[in-house]
């Protein structure tokens, strides 16, 4: 984090040399990270204690991830970067997504490393054959998909092919060998290619360049009575040839797998956990799907405090097609919100540990989930705020019938299921507008009317609305009477374009109830506020959306003036996290134990949010969080835990010991200030 904040040199006083220092330090900093992971990785896989963590994928997901990730090193090196999908495709696959792209990123950078002219090429495509045909968890799958990169580099001679997936074994193995690295990427990417039930098969000859490919079954399934990762040298397969004890090793790891990978709530270690029983769990009381959850099926996240409402809105959820989730906590709602990925959420305000409205900002401000579609169901009283916090539909309690639910949902699932967003431009010709025309891509279907009449014929179905500020023939009595002709609470948000302020007084800029209103003063303003009402997620952008929504989203100090506590008891992480908090004008105070965090929230009122370490002697960050949710302001205060690891179960402790959020280490400074602006700014 230091080097990091060293390599912006926010404030001008370091040299240019001095800068490239710093890059230096942090690039080697984190290649000694990547080493130790790698060693950590290669450790844990021999030793049989990689838990599979099985969850969706989109194809195109991957693709688009891919494409930004390796585009800049092929422009840098002025390689063709090729990237195709055969079809047909399906369009999710389920496997352990972090690993699958572990694999495809080693693979890829080996192939820029060795290419130096002609192109890389990576590919995704089903396969009927081409691995080893003593693979029977290929040969059992119902479809196999290979991804395959090939390069015109150097290439690999037959005798050397085998070599270089041994750790720590290189091609050119001499000590003046032109290629530097550890020879650990290809030994992980086969191990961790057995270990969901595939093979990576390689193809070249000198100077000719290589293919290597990856093949993975459609749907990951556990793999029962043999060790998941096979050993990866010939002395460690004669070990396991000569015990049993690599199947008492896989009974436990399969136990072990099985407690990490039990639905949020049922608590691992306790095997007497009663489900229902605990609020702060993550139990599944409503009997939901998480069980069946599977490849293509979209996902509805229910947070409901009552249980018996919650059934009926699963109920109506199962009409439409999805599968759903029931979160009855706001903080295990956050953490199933990143576990599964949902399509959509239904909100409900009243929650046990927390309002729903937390709940709304929260996810709203992050850019990585404010894209996710937000039916708030409560009240009538919370519909104006609800709505302009982003929330895409608005459904009043108490319903009158079920009918008000099952038209909801049918509605919300329209808008989910369709894969083109509607905007409706009321503007006059200029060259704002052309700008705007021109940064759409074809996941955005534009209307453009200078009319009043026209307007209001197509408002019903429009998804957003942008208007001049100065434009008087329509106002908002036109586009409230446009949000009741929809059914399920579905409204009309409006995006008003009055650059620099160049209009002080509009009917568009006065405040009103009944639909949620932006000011947009610039280009790049009225396009974060587009993406953000049409719901679009960061990989559907173009890259002129994406740049406007950073310089949007990053253009303010949001923090400013806010103050945190910062709980450690390792002086050096409470100062890097402190010079990253300081650059955005929060103001710091610190702890090195739990019992001095709990007088200093006991004694200042002025702290917004808290930063606590887990590991720390006498009293550890959980017991700490638990005692300060019993103190009177405790209950309402932001706590984010920061963990050495994000597994599973220590997720869970932190969230049911009274954290809100979580943050894993190495803490990624964007991460950070993400999480901050989620739950700090309005």
């Amino acid at each position: 984090i230091l080097s990091d904040q060293l390599c912006a040199n926010q404030t001008g006083n370091l040299t240019p040399k001095q800068v490239e220092f710093a890059k230096t330090i942090h690039s080697s900093g984190n290649d000694l990270l990547m080493l130790i992971n790698d060693i950590l990785d290669l450790s844990k896989i021999e030793s049989g204690t990689v838990a599979v963590d099985v969850s969706e994928l989109r194809l195109d997901d991957l693709l688009r991830s891919i494409e930004r990730g390796f585009r800049h090193f092929a422009e840098n090196k002025h390689l063709d970067f090729i990237i195709n999908a055969d079809s047909p495709l399906p369009k999710t696959m389920v496997t352990d997504a972090k690993r699958l792209q572990q694999i495809i990123k080693n693979l890829l950078s080996n192939a820029f490393k060795f290419t130096h002219e002609g192109h890389v090429a990576f590919t995704i495509a089903p396969a009927e054959s081409g691995w080893s045909p003593d693979n029977e968890e290929l040969n059992r799958a119902s479809q196999v998909i290979a991804f395959s990169v090939s390069d015109t580099g150097i290439g690999i001679s037959p005798d050397k092919q085998q070599i270089i997936f041994e750790a720590f074994q290189q091609a050119d193995g001499s000590t003046s060998r032109k290629y530097g690295g550890t020879g650990l990427g290809l030994a992980i990417s086969r191990e961790l290619s057995r270990l969901l039930g595939g093979e990576i098969r390689l193809v070249s000859a000198p100077g000719k360049g290589s293919t290597f490919t990856l093949y993975l079954p459609q749907s990951y399934t556990p793999q029962r009575g043999a060790r998941h990762a096979r050993p990866s040298s010939p002395e460690a397969e004669r070990r396991e040839e000569q015990s049993v004890e690599p199947v008492m090793l896989d009974a436990r790891r399969t136990e072990r797998r099985n407690a990490e990978t039990v639905p949020e709530g049922r608590a691992a270690e306790s095997p007497d956990h009663e489900e229902g029983t605990d609020e702060g769990s993550f139990a599944n009381v409503a009997d939901d799907d998480r069980n069946e959850i599977g490849a293509g099926d979209r996902i509805l996240l229910i947070v409901e405090n009552d249980i018996g409402f919650a059934k009926v809105m699963l109920e109506a959820a199962r009409a439409q097609g999805f599968k759903a989730l029931v979160a009855t906590t706001g903080s295990s709602s956050l953490a199933m919100t990143r576990e599964y990925h949902p399509s959509l959420i239904t909100l409900d305000i009243f929650l046990p540990d927390m309002q729903g409205w937390r709940i709304l900002d929260r996810i709203k401000g992050d850019l990585e989930t404010r894209h996710i579609p937000i039916c708030v169901v409560s009240t009538d009283d919370s519909r104006d705020r609800a709505l302009q916090a982003g929330a895409l539909a608005f459904v009043a309690k108490p319903l009158q019938s079920k009918d008000d639910v099952d038209e909801a949902m049918a509605e919300i699932s329209r808008y989910v299921e369709r894969p083109v967003r509607r905007l409706l431009v009321a503007m006059r010709d200029s060259e704002a507008r052309q700008a705007l025309l021109a940064c759409y891509g074809e996941e955005v279907d534009v209307t453009v009317v200078e009319r009043a009449s026209d307007a209001q014929e197509r408002m019903a179905q429009a998804d957003c609305m942008v208007v001049d500020a100065d434009l008087s023939e329509l106002g908002p009595e036109d586009v409230i009477e446009a949000s009741e002709q929809r059914p399920g609470g579905r409204h009309l948000p409006v995006i008003v374009y009055n650059p620099e302020g160049a209009v002080a007084d509009s009917v568009w800029l006065r405040r009103h109830n009944g639909f949620a209103r932006r000011e947009a003063r610039s280009q790049d303003a009225l396009m974060a506020h587009t993406a953000f009402f049409l719901h679009r997620s960061p990989s559907d952008l173009t890259d002129a959306e994406r740049r406007a929504v950073d310089a949007a989203h990053g253009g303010h100090r949001w923090l400013e003036g806010r103050k945190a506590l910062i709980v450690d008891d390792d002086m050096r992480n409470i100062f890097a996290l402190a010079t990253v908090l300081d650059d955005q004008g929060m103001e710091i105070v610190s702890a090195d134990n739990g019992r001095e965090a709990i007088r200093l929230v006991q004694s200042d009122p002025s702290i917004d949010i808290v930063l606590m370490d887990i590991m720390m002697p006498e009293m550890d960050g959980l017991t700490t969080m638990q005692e300060i949710r019993k103190l009177p302001r405790g209950k309402e205060l932001p706590m984010v835990a920061v963990t050495a690891k994000a597994m599973k179960g220590d997720r869970q402790k932190c969230i049911e010991a009274g954290a809100w959020d979580y943050l894993s280490k190495p803490v990624d400074p964007m991460h950070l200030l993400a999480v901050l602006r989620g739950w700090l700014c309005r």
